[in-house]
């Protein structure tokens, strides 16, 4: 596997909107290019890293604060890093791309971006209507705030785009960066198709998340933070 700059990128968009399904597919290509990739999935991290907190404006900024933590610690190793959370407020974003950023890392911000009335349609537990009738308090982009970002690197609008071509908007941004070989460039396109049929077989037979779950993720953050303990004892 390739052992290139480290970067993250940070999937924001209200819920719904495509951001998990559209991380695993990122990681499904980046995979099939050589390319050490790791996804922090926010109801996963809410289920481990932020067991306990709430949806206060203190309690999303504290998740999100320990989210763009862990991707510090990844991408400054030189592993590419997907963030798929509604990160709702721009102020602990910027704060999350800044830390980064200072510490050698590259931070993308992507805007996945869809309407509420798609998204309502779209929800089959029916969370939005509950949220826009006012049977669901502090839902975000209902009765809580999100906050757009005002100049993200990529939008991708996934009411009318493929998840096909939103992989392409943003891999051809990495491309650009220098981040990751453009595609032609790789060796084994056989080897490239296997990785990524896998991994879309996984994403679509399981949910898209937990596809996430599987790999090195556990490995890689504990050797991550034992070092980092290390030197600071």
């Amino acid at each position: 596997m390739s052992n290139g700059p480290g970067f993250t990128l940070w999937l924001t968009g209200l819920s719904g909107a495509g951001k998990t399904t559209l991380a695993a597919f990122l990681a499904s290509e980046l995979c099939a290019r050589g390319v050490n990739v790791e996804v922090l999935d926010g109801d996963e991290v809410r289920t481990n890293l932020s067991r306990g907190l709430g949806f206060s404006r203190e309690d999303r900024d504290t998740n999100i604060r320990r989210i763009g933590y862990v991707c510090r610690l990844l991408s400054r190793n030189g592993v590419a890093t997907i963030s798929a959370a509604i990160s709702p407020y721009r102020a602990v974003r910027d704060e999350v791309g800044r830390a980064i950023e200072s510490d050698g890392g590259e931070f993308i911000e992507v805007f996945v971006k869809c309407p509420i009335a798609v998204l309502a349609e779209r929800d089959v537990k029916g969370l939005y209507k509950k949220a826009l009738a006012g049977e669901i308090k502090e839902f975000t982009g209902v009765s809580d705030p999100y906050e757009e970002p005002l100049s993200p690197a990529i939008v991708v609008h996934t009411d009318r785009e493929t998840v096909d071509t939103s992989v392409r908007l943003i891999t051809r941004e990495l491309e650009q960066r220098g981040l990751i070989q453009e595609a032609g460039a790789i060796g084994s396109r056989a080897r490239r198709s296997v990785f990524t049929e896998r991994w879309r077989i996984n994403a679509r037979s399981s949910g898209a998340g937990k596809a996430l779950r599987r790999g090195r993720s556990l490995t890689i953050l504990k050797g991550l933070l034992f070092s980092r303990y290390s030197r600071s004892k």
